[in-house]
């Protein structure tokens, strides 16, 4: 499984209104782009969040939280969102 088609659903339901929504395939996985610029994406079964580099450590203060880093150079202002962080549609929206 290259990524989660059904977080990958989830995601695009909760972003359709968004006018500018592009998807493309990157990192593995799958990316959600605003005007051009990626907010989201999956990669496996995990949710990718960009966010603002200074809201980070708060991020990551909840639980299933951690820095995306597939390659060994941690990227700021992204995390990970392990699958039990993502169990309904309120946690996902958050």
């Amino acid at each position: 499984m290259a990524f989660d088609e059904e977080l990958a659903g989830r995601v695009r339901k909760r972003l359709a209104r968004n006018k500018g929504l592009t998807e493309k395939k990157m990192f593995g996985g799958l990316a959600f782009l605003l005007n051009g610029n990626m907010c989201c994406g999956v990669h496996r079964r995990e949710l990718i969040v960009r966010l603002n580099p200074v809201q980070t450590a708060a991020a990551l203060a909840g639980s299933h939280a951690r820095i995306f880093d597939l390659s060994g150079r941690p990227m700021k202002g992204w995390i990970l969102v392990e699958p039990a962080g993502l169990v309904d549609e309120p946690a996902l929206t958050k």
